[in-house]
């Protein structure tokens, strides 16, 4: 790749990334690109992800791409599934010809005078660094770090005689069969592992320090079902997606406007589900208000179920150090282990952990702006996809490629060279890149850029919005500078 040059290139080849390359690709049809990807297969996410159980938070009509709609039965699908599922539209578009596996980013200059990045990349087997320049750079790497995800350490650890697992990289010889296992963390990840390891698991205890609010959801949609057996497929498919689009955007506004009739919703649910002996005020009622953090899936119940079953159970209490055989909590009770699955968490890794200069000058993001949720103030010919945290992933990064298409294509028909966000003027009003209480935001809140309070520097979390504004919206706000006009 020494000495390459590209229109765009694209970082990661994940579901943003391929979202990415399609529009592009459909839209841009005059503009070169080419894919870097630090590991060896596409799939970001869920090819990294491997432990069991490991599922869609979310549905897979809204999940899955717009221009290559889910089309199993099951919409709340499996890692293996969902990964099958971006394979298939890499091949079907031919996307894969254009991405080069093994190439992790190191360092991007923006050069104003040359109006170009230069793109310093390096693979695994080559301690040499190859170079890519590039006229616009597309970040598409999602938002947490692949090397590691967050791990505290805890007191007394090194005296435990079991295995410790993150299930960030779990381990292909791991025998959970006949053990007790301790899952510590209550998010997705926790209540994902629970009943797939209870299955096999002398018992599995989910240790919490505080709960999360839970929702149980059937893995088949009824509704689509229906419309699958009446309607053309196509037809069907779009119908369903457009129903979960705008059933999800509801339940938020709800949660927002009448917090305290959706946790009493939320409670009821969990209380047919484990019946009337469970505490529900221990185990099941977060501190904090629906959608302050994203909803845990319960698909088909199966958390519930193993909790009945017997095979699980959920312990609220701090950690106050380990044991040879377990751990010895706060409250004076232990819990005798052979496994401890760390679901403590991700760690955010902004733009990648790209170190990114413009002009020499390096690039803080927590000294920038957002702009439109994919541009940040004093970054030239920049993107970077970002997705919902109320909503899924794709839903952002289908709206986010297509605003760069449009964003190019302006460029191209007014010969512009380079586009801008300005800095903004000292003084200007700023809040937190968003109000999200999730543990992972919390602790890269310094790293992450700021927002303003109104227009296209107000991250809204709103698909419908967003729809509306970058899809219609005028690219050339009178916002965004374009410049050095080629003569």
């Amino acid at each position: 790749m020494a000495d390459e040059f590209v229109d765009v290139l694209i970082v990661g080849a994940g579901i943003s990334g391929i979202s990415a390359a399609y529009h592009l690709q459909t839209l841009c049809p005059d503009r070169s690109y080419a894919i870097v990807e630090a590991r060896e297969s596409i799939g970001g996410t869920w090819d990294l992800f491997r432990y069991p159980g490991v599922r869609s938070d979310s549905d897979m009509h809204t999940l899955g791409f717009s221009f290559h709609p889910w089309t199993e039965q099951q919409t709340i699908a499996g890692g293996s599934q969902i990964l099958g599922y971006l394979r298939d539209t890499v091949r079907e578009h031919a996307i894969d010809r254009n991405i080069r596996f093994g190439h992790k980013v190191l360092r991007a200059d923006w050069s104003s005078e040359e109006a170009a990045w230069t793109v310093e990349t390096q693979r695994a087997q080559d301690e040499n660094a190859t170079r890519v320049r590039c006229g616009f750079l597309f970040m598409c790497s999602g938002y947490y770090d692949y090397a590691g995800g967050h791990r505290p350490d805890f007191p007394g650890e090194a005296s435990f005689r079991g295995r410790f697992v993150h299930p960030q990289h779990w381990p292909t010889d791991l025998d959970y069969a006949g053990k007790r296992v301790v899952v510590i963390g209550s998010g997705a990840t926790a209540v994902t592992l629970v009943p797939a390891l209870a299955d096999k698991a002398a018992h599995v205890t989910m240790l919490q320090r505080s709960p999360t609010w839970m929702v149980a959801r059937p893995s088949i949609d009824t509704i689509d079902a229906g419309l699958r057996r009446h309607l053309p497929l196509r037809l069907a498919l779009g119908l369903a997606r457009w129903k979960n689009v705008l059933l999800s955007q509801l339940m938020v506004a709800f949660c927002k406007h009448s917090p305290q009739r959706m946790r009493k919703l939320l409670l009821g649910g969990v209380r047919r589900a484990l019946g009337p002996n469970a505490d529900l005020d221990m185990h099941f009622t977060p501190r904090y208000n629906p959608w302050e953090q994203r909803l845990c899936l319960v698909p088909d119940g199966d958390f519930f179920e193993a909790i009945n079953a017997g095979r699980a159970s959920v312990v609220t209490d701090r950690i106050e150090s380990f044991s040879e055989t377990g751990l010895r909590l706060a409250s004076g009770a232990t819990l005798e282990a052979d496994v401890v699955i760390t679901a403590t968490g991700l760690k955010l890794a902004v733009l990648g952990n790209t170190a990114m200069y413009v002009d020499g000058q390096r690039v803080e993001p927590s000294r920038s702006v957002n702009y439109k949720g994919l541009m940040f103030t004093g970054v030239p010919n920049m993107a970077n996809t970002f997705g919902y945290t109320n909503a899924s992933w794709t839903l952002k990064a289908d709206l986010s490629a297509r605003y760069v298409c449009r964003l190019l294509n302006h460029m191209r028909k007014t010969s512009s060279r380079q586009c801008v966000v300005p800095v903004l003027a000292p003084g200007t009003p700023l809040r937190a890149w968003t109000d999200f209480s999730s543990g992972y935001f919390l602790r890269a809140s310094d790293q992450l850029p700021r927002q303003g309070i109104t227009g296209p520097f107000k991250l809204r979390q709103n698909y419908l919005s967003d729809l509306v504004a970058m899809r219609f919206g005028a690219v050339d706000d009178g916002v965004i500078r374009f410049t050095g006009a080629q003569h």
